[in-house]
């Protein structure tokens, strides 16, 4: 294995999936707080699985995110 690809590989999918998560996540909240679904000092629960296929990964991340 090329530790240098692998890592550069693994930083650029991590960049990936930080700024469209977060992108996703804002549009949510934006459009749930249109819609009269949130007053905006809620807790929303949140939480990402990530698979690797290949190498039987499965990571599991419960949190909250605070909107005020």
């Amino acid at each position: 294995m090329n530790e240098d690809v692998f890592n550069a590989s693994l930083r650029k999918f991590l960049k990936k999936v930080g700024i469209t998560s977060q992108r996703e996540i804002e549009k949510a909240v934006r459009d749930a707080m249109e819609a009269g679904k949130l007053k905006g000092n809620e807790k929303l629960p949140a939480k990402m699985v990530l698979t690797i296929g290949g190498v039987a990964l499965s990571h599991e991340i419960d949190d909250e995110i605070e909107l005020g």
